[in-house]
Order: structure tokens, then C-alpha cells, then sequence
């Protein structure tokens, strides 16, 4: 949800209404000593400023929020391909509660010639780097994703992770993407994959939770939608071609069934490696590539996602 500031006349009264619901907020504390200390400041964190510290506009979901920075500036190309930045060329930053702290994590879309500054400054304001690496093969230019996490106050990390997206090409401010004509299969899609998604000119997208239970890190649990969903995106090249890419997260009794599934289904399993450091269970990320008929590329997804499940 997107979040604007108006006239000083409108600001004024947008603090009266927060000192407002403050009040309210303490009284309800008062009376409901049992409501959990996380769930009560997940409604004190001002979204609105980071939104506006970002420049990306806020999605809610789950009592996280997400704030998605595409790669709109980069021309990939995989085997005849442009990449389409909404499957693939999108870095973003997650924020959700872990105790009683606010978390940060997501990953950052870098150039080789960005990479180096970028973990530097993360380094400099004490993010945690938990991952470097390939999601994509044969790509050019080639891509590479660092994955991070932090703990603190929404606020100070949101201009943590901003100084080091300001050492990137990122176009800021990122907008939402533009609303396209559908033109990919969604009936065939959705069906076949056997779940719902979202939709936008020639992309369709869902995802999926394969992990059963909660992860924790250092014994506090990690919102879900940060720390293990598993998009899958697929991009209609023409009436005959399609890719999709994504990653699925999972326990590590998965992975060979998954790949398995994928190899015999024509799908190219790009990378199999862990996204964060120290997690219970241990989870392993498998990221893919596939390219074919719409229709043999969506029955490949299904039968790994039924080795997922």
C-alpha cells in the first residue's frame, strides 16, 4: 500500500490521528496485558517513512511489508531471450517482526561493477551479507544476488539498505509496474499449476510456502514471507515459447525429488544453495530455468511442485 504526504495542513492532522490511535493503543495494552509484545510493534513501525526513505512503494502481506526495487535499467538476454525484470531483475527489502524486533531482509540485484561497493557499504552499516551468488545461467550481462538481513528499528534500516541500493543503477523512485493487457494463457496457467497468481501483459506469477512449520534464526521465528516463499514466475515469449524462473524453498529431504522432477521435464536447474545462515531447519533454495511450449513448461513446474509438496 502506498503512502503520501499531503499539505502541512494534512500532515497536522495525520500526527493528531497518530498521537490518537497511540493513546488508543496504550489503553488497549492496559486492558489486554496478553497481547504479544511483537504484534504490538508491528503497529507502532512507521511504514510511511520508509516508503518514503526506500522511494518504493509498500505491499502488504502477512504483517510484513515489501518494498520491490526492479531492475528496470538492465537489458538481460538468456538464449535469445530478453528477461523480462518483473521474473527476474527484481531486488527487494522485507520487513516484518522476529522477536521483539523489526527484521530486514530480501536481496539486492547487482552488476558485477556494482557488487563490490554494495557489500562494502552493507558491511559499513552493519547489514548482514548472507548470500552471493547466480540465480540465472548464461545471462548477459551476468547478474549476481546478495541476499541480507538486519535487526534495529525500521526506520534506521531502511536507510541502511538505501545507501547501498544508492550505489547501484536501481531506478529510484521505483514505481509500480504499469498495468498491461494480459496476453500470457492465465486459464492454462492457473489450472494446470492447480493455485491462483496475479497476472500483467505477458507475465504470470504465484508462489508457494513448501516449508511445513516455522524457521528460526538465533530462536526467534522468521516471518514467513521473508525468509522461504517460493515465487515462480513465467513470461510468454511468443504463441509458442515460454521461460519461467523462480526458486523453491525447502528442507533438505526435498531437494533431490524437486531436481529430479525439474531435469526430467526439461527445466535447467540453475543453482542449488542456501539463502541465509544459521536457520532451523536448513533450508536450500533452488532456483531453475525453463524455456518450451507454455504448456510443457507449466506441466514441467507442476511435477516439481508435486515433488515439493
Amino acid at each position: 500500500m502506498a503512502f503520501t504526504l499531503g499539505s502541512d495542513e494534512q500532515v497536522d492532522e495525520r500526527h493528531a490521528m497518530r498521537l490518537f490511535l497511540h493513546c488508543v493503543m496504550c489503553v488497549v495494552a492496559l486492558l489486554l496485558p496478553n497481547v504479544p509484545a511483537a504484534a504490538q510493534t508491528a503497529l507502532r513501525v512507521p511504514w510511511d517513512s520508509v516508503e518514503q526513505i526506500l522511494r518504493a512503494p509498500g505491499m502488504e502481506n502477512a504483517g510484513t511489508y515489501r518494498y520491490n526495487l526492479p531492475r528496470s535499467d538492465l537489458r538481460v538476454r538468456i538464449g535469445g531471450v530478453t528477461v523480462a525484470p518483473a521474473i527476474a531483475l527484481v531486488g527487494w527489502a522485507g520487513f516484518g517482526v522476529a522477536g521483539s524486533d523489526t527484521v530486514v531482509m530480501g536481496d539486492l540485484v547487482a552488476t558485477s561493477a556494482e557488487l563490490g561497493p554494495v557489500l562494502r557499504k552493507l558491511s559499513d552499516e552493519g547489514i548482514e551479507v548472507t548470500a552471493v551468488h547466480n540465480h540465472l545461467v548464461g545471462e548477459t550481462p551476468q547478474i549476481m544476488y546478495i541476499h541480507y538481513l538486519g535487526h534495529g528499528s525500521a526506520v534506521a534500516l531502511a536507510r541502511k539498505v538505501h545507501a547501498a541500493i544508492a550505489l547501484t543503477a536501481t531506478p529510484l523512485p521505483a514505481k509500480r509496474p504499469a498495468t498491461i493487457v494480459v496476453t500470457i494463457d492465465t486459464t492454462l496457467v492457473f489450472r494446470e499449476i492447480g493455485t491462483r497468481g496475479r497476472a500483467n501483459g505477458a507475465v504470470a506469477q504465484f508462489g508457494f510456502n513448501f516449508v511445513p512449520g516455522s524457521v528460526t534464526l538465533h530462536g526467534q521465528a522468521l516471518p514467513a514471507p521473508l525468509a522461504h516463499g517460493s515465487p515462480v514466475n513465467i513470461q510468454a515469449v511468443s504463441a509458442r515459447r515460454a521461460v519461467a524462473t523462480g526458486d523453491f524453498a525447502v528442507p533438505a529431504d526435498k531437494v533431490d525429488g524437486i531436481t529430479e522432477a525439474m531435469t526430467r521435464h526439461g527445466i535447467l536447474v540453475t543453482a542449488v544453495h542456501s539463502h541465509m545462515i544459521g536457520e532451523t531447519p536448513n533450508l536450500y533454495f533452488i532456483h531453475f530455468w525453463a524455456d518450451g511450449t507454455l504448456a510443457d513448461v507449466v506441466k514441467g513446474l507442476r511435477a516439481a511442485i508435486d515433488a515439493a509438496r
